[in-house]
């Protein structure tokens, strides 16, 4: 996969994000979500930085842990998202060269990665967590096949392991794959979560 097409996906599953939290309302912000540990508004604060300091990082700041804080949620949560998700689609826009420098300093510090890899991970994130958001409302979720099987092998390379059970992990442990799932199922069970999770039931797909 080139710069090229990794950017246009990764535009069309944040798009996608903005679809769905553009229907959520200021009392939707206590529901739970498939991130045990964040209820809406929270997991929205998470994703709000995450396209703060993924943006940064494409116009090599990323190192500044400022823009990778997320704020206390609160009822302009949903319009911070949204001005945060055009902001991240704009600084992807600028990058030309797929070996430029994404300093990522949630990886560890001084971690850093061609930029590539970095808007993979980017997309991979907002395949997800708009997921996430769509169940948290009980919404129907569905994504071009494309683009979910272009998300899939990025998810099979998250690695697995003990790591995932520790405090504050990205994902929780990998769920068994259902038989003949489909991509996106792939994806989620992969990364912890199952995709029968319901808005009344819990979850522990971390973060």
């Amino acid at each position: 996969m080139n710069l090229v097409t990794i950017k246009a996906f990764n535009a069309c599953a944040v798009r996608e994000s903005i679809t769905v939290v553009r229907r959520v309302n200021v009392e939707d912000l206590t529901r739970p979500t498939p991130c045990s540990a964040w209820n809406l508004g929270e997991l929205l604060a998470h994703m709000t930085a995450q396209h703060r300091g993924f943006a940064a990082a494409a116009r090599a700041d990323g190192g500044d842990l400022t823009h990778w804080k997320a704020e206390v949620p609160g009822p302009d949560a949903i319009g911070r998202y949204l001005v945060a998700a055009e902001s991240v689609l704009a600084a992807f826009a600028e990058v030309s060269s797929e070996e430029q420098e994404f300093a990522l300093p949630e990886f560890g510090a001084g971690a850093a990665f061609p930029a590539i890899r970095a808007i993979g991970f980017h997309f991979l994130d907002y395949v997800v967590h708009a997921w996430d958001v769509a169940r948290a409302l009980e919404l129907p979720f569905a994504m071009d096949p494309d683009l979910l099987d272009a998300a899939l092998p990025i998810a099979r390379a998250v690695p697995v392991g003990a790591h995932r059970t520790q405090p504050g992990a990205a994902f929780a442990p990998s769920l068994p794959e259902p038989t003949d799932s489909d991509a996106l199922t792939r994806i989620l069970t992969h990364l912890g979560r199952s995709s029968s999770w319901g808005a009344r039931g819990a979850g522990d797909g971390r973060g």
